[in-house]
């Protein structure tokens, strides 16, 4: 269902300049973003459909979103506790930033427990697709700033971390 993250967290491209292969970082965090922006289309584009009578079934509709939020959660949970702490101490004047964008993370948990719970009540009640859609308008507006202030504070950081740091 087109739900196969881009494999950011293993492979990079090397280069013969020692600090190229940690570039990627920073670069990378955009690319991620950019395709779990992509995914919530769907999901949301897949909701409207369904709720109109002419998408999936609730069984693949179900499948799609748990997918969707699993990957974001993976995402989330990443950054806290991985990225996160090294930024915090490489970087200490991040340390504010980071407290904002792990808060931004309980947030989108509630947000993601919410529309898991709606989807589940799909097959039963067909309505609930509108619920579902509106916890969906919700979640895309909130991770889209969170996205965008995210790339704004952290990308510089993570693309100059040499290849010395400990987070190689």
């Amino acid at each position: 269902m087109g739900m196969e993250a881009p494999n950011h967290g293993t492979t990079m491209e090397t280069s013969t300049e020692p600090d190229d292969r940690l570039t990627a970082f920073g670069n990378q965090l955009i690319e991620v973003h950019i395709w779990l922006r992509e995914e919530l289309e769907r999901v949301r584009a897949d909701v409207d459909s369904y709720a109109e009578g002419r998408g999936e079934r609730p069984r693949e509709l179900r499948a799609h979103c748990l997918a969707f939020c699993s990957a974001l959660t993976r995402h989330h949970t990443g950054e806290d506790d991985g990225a996160f702490p090294v930024l915090a101490e490489q970087f200490p004047e991040l340390r504010p930033v980071l407290e904002e964008l792990t808060h931004d993370h309980h947030v989108v948990t509630g947000i993601l427990r919410r529309v898991t719970e709606l989807v589940e009540g799909l097959e039963a009640d067909p309505a609930e697709a509108r619920r579902v859609a509106g916890e969906l308008d919700g979640l895309t507006a909130l991770l889209e700033s969170h996205f965008v202030y995210e790339e704004k504070k952290l990308v510089t950081a993570l693309n100059s971390m040499s290849a010395t740091d400990p987070a190689d």
